[in-house]
C-alpha cells in the first residue's frame, strides 16, 4: 500500500470519527450533570453507542493500513478482538476497555457516573488518535 492510499484512508476514517464523537459530546451535553451523576441515561446511552461507533470506526481504518482486510457487513467484537490481540496488544486493550464502558455500561445499562464515561471517551480518542494523519 502505497503512502498516498494510507493518507487517504488515514484522513477519511479519521474524519469520520471524530465526526461521530463530536456528536456524541453534543448528545452527552443533553444528559445534564448533578455533581458526579448525569441526569438522563437516555443521552448517556446515545452518546456511549455514538463513541463506540466512533471506535469502530477508527479500527476499521487502522486494520486497513495494516493491510487488514475489512468486511463490509456487520462485525463481531470478536472479530476486533480477534484483529486487535494479532496486530498490536495495547491496542487490544484500548479496545477491550472501550467497549465494555461505551458499549456495556454506557449504551447497554446507561451508567450515569460522569468519570466512568469521561474514560470510555478518552479511550475512544486515543484509539481514533492511531489513525490521526500528520499535519
Amino acid at each position: 500500500m502505497g503512502i498516498t492510499e494510507q493518507n487517504q484512508i488515514k484522513s477519511e476514517y479519521y474524519k469520520e470519527a471524530i465526526r461521530y464523537m463530536d456528536n456524541a459530546k453534543e448528545t452527552l451535553k443533553r444528559a445534564g450533570k448533578e455533581d458526579d451523576f448525569y441526569k438522563d441515561s437516555k443521552y448517556v446511552k446515545t452518546a456511549s453507542g455514538i463513541a463506540y461507533n466512533a471506535v469502530l470506526k477508527a479500527l476499521d481504518g487502522y486494520f486497513m493500513l495494516k493491510e487488514v482486510k475489512v468486511p463490509k457487513n456487520r462485525k463481531s467484537i470478536e472479530f476486533y478482538r480477534t484483529t486487535a490481540s494479532k496486530i498490536d496488544k495495547k491496542m487490544l486493550n484500548y479496545l477491550n476497555s472501550a467497549y465494555n464502558i461505551l458499549h456495556l455500561d454506557g449504551y447497554y445499562d446507561g451508567i450515569l457516573s460522569v468519570d466512568v464515561i469521561k474514560t470510555g471517551f478518552k479511550l475512544a480518542y486515543t484509539i481514533i488518535d492511531k489513525i490521526k494523519p500528520a499535519a
